[in-house]
């Protein structure tokens, strides 16, 4: 709709899958534009955030004098961590976002130092969003569930500024903090209190049993630094346990780095959490711009998309056909008679399962006969399913994702009594796409597969 693309030049707009762009933009990290936490002298089990702080100093102030190295895209060398990996390395990127955390592990394939995906991307719901929800638990423990609820409908845009202003100080979170954080509280919300409650909002943290958040004569809420790193807990945790579900998995041994990427990459308690967690097996590496790592992934993605040469399959695809019936093999309740023939309906004939390897542009081929050599119009629907075993369209979980519509009108009469329709599918892009060809008359059909409107 914006006219990015057009159906007639889809060539024109690429896809880039987030983890994918994360680890190509990974893979040209020079030195000085990586924090390596694995490197840092542990005090008390973990870096201090100061010595994160100033590895950023050092790095941006390198980047001002050396402009050129900006201009990333130019630079066609391997980063230097990348000249440590050999053939058959592991690595496993996690990007960590506002609402989902996804990880993807990959493996080097040389000489030309291709990828291949080892193990699919999973999103939990544990970005950063989790942190706003265990601050808005607490706002709800304090000034009451009621309150908060009327507060957001009745003052919205006083809600957001206070969530804008929690943002804030949620960034200044460090594992070493020991200053407490202050977070102003707009007037309508003290105002609409006193309304709501008819004592001031001073009275109600008096009253609370929340003894680490105070009252500040200069109208803030004073968090000690503990009960801020307590709103974080919930939602770290949940990305250890994860990553640590990921570590157990055979095809995950061996993993030489962990890059962590993403705008929640940048919270020194998540830094210290991974690095304590999983820096015994294998180096924690954190992009210096770490906010923009996709973004310019992305952009070298698009200038070569080849550099991603396997995938997983993330779902099962295939498409709905009718086949001879066979008694005892086929359930009675899908017998379809057509003309004297005997056909089962709803078969489910499968291209790839889910989880298959599957190469950049590897393409399936099937043959199917049209069930009566007349028919002008050929229908194939396409399914996808996030089960392996699939034998039938109508099963749970089956989806249609797409329709190849050949049109046999207007071909003449020598067609063949038994007509052969070939269906490809194309797998290993970021996209699949699908054709029917008609083969006397060589009429094709293309279709790519449609995951919104299904």
């Amino acid at each position: 709709q914006a006219g990015l693309a057009s159906p007639e030049n889809p060539e024109q707009l690429i896809i880039a899958l987030e983890p994918e762009a994360a680890s190509i933009y990974c893979r040209k990290l020079r030195l000085h534009q990586m924090i390596d936490l694995s490197s840092r002298a542990p005090v008390n089990g973990y870096s201090p955030s100061d010595t994160i702080g100033t590895g950023f100093t050092q790095a941006k102030e390198h980047v001002r004098r050396h402009r050129q190295s900006r201009t990333f895209l130019v630079e066609n060398v391997i980063g230097e961590i990348w000249s440590e990996l050999e053939e058959g390395d592991r690595y496993i990127v996690v990007d960590s976002g506002g609402g989902t955390v996804d990880m993807t592990v990959h493996q080097i394939r040389l000489p030309e130092g291709h990828l291949k995906e080892l193990y699919k991307a999973t999103g939990g719901p544990y970005g950063s969003l989790g942190v706003d929800y265990e601050f808005e638990k607490l706002l709800c423990k304090i000034f009451g569930e009621d309150f908060i609820d009327q507060f957001k409908i009745k003052r919205p845009a006083a809600w957001v500024d206070l969530m804008i202003a929690f943002e804030s100080r949620k960034r200044a979170a460090a594992p070493d903090r020991t200053n407490p954080l202050n977070i102003t509280l707009p007037f309508s919300f003290i105002d609409y209190y006193k309304k709501f409650r008819g004592h001031s909002v001073e009275h109600a943290l008096r009253k609370s049993n929340v003894d680490f958040v105070k009252w500040s004569s200069q109208g803030m809420l004073r968090m000690s630094p503990d009960a801020m790193n307590a709103l974080f807990k919930p939602t770290i945790d949940q990305i250890v346990q994860h990553l640590s579900d990921v570590f157990d998995k055979p095809e995950v041994t061996n993993v030489k780095f962990l890059f962590l990427v993403g705008g929640f990459a940048e919270s020194p308690l998540l830094q210290q959490a991974v690095q304590s967690a999983f820096g015994s097996r294998c180096r924690v590496i954190i992009p210096q711009d770490v906010g923009l790592t996709i973004l310019k992934g992305a952009v070298l993605f698009g200038l070569d998309p080849a550099v991603i040469k396997v995938r997983r399959s993330p779902l099962t695809y295939g498409v709905g056909v009718l086949n001879r019936f066979v008694e005892g093999k086929h359930p009675p309740e899908k017998l379809l008679i057509k003309d004297g023939t005997r056909w089962c309906t709803d078969v489910f004939d499968k291209f790839i399962s889910a989880d298959q390897s599957v190469a950049l542009g590897e393409t399936v081929t099937r043959s199917y006969t049209p069930a009566k050599p007349s028919q002008l119009v050929i229908v194939i629907n396409i399914y996808s399913s996030e089960q392996d075993n699939v034998s039938f369209i109508t099963e749970s979980g089956v989806k249609k994702c797409g329709t190849l519509r050949l049109d046999l009108t207007g071909t003449d009469a020598l067609v063949p009594n038994r007509r052969e329709i070939k269906t490809l599918m194309q797998f290993g892009d970021t996209e699949i796409k699908a054709m029917a060809i008609d083969v006397a008359t060589s009429k094709s059909v293309k279709v790519g597969i449609d995951f919104l409107n299904y």
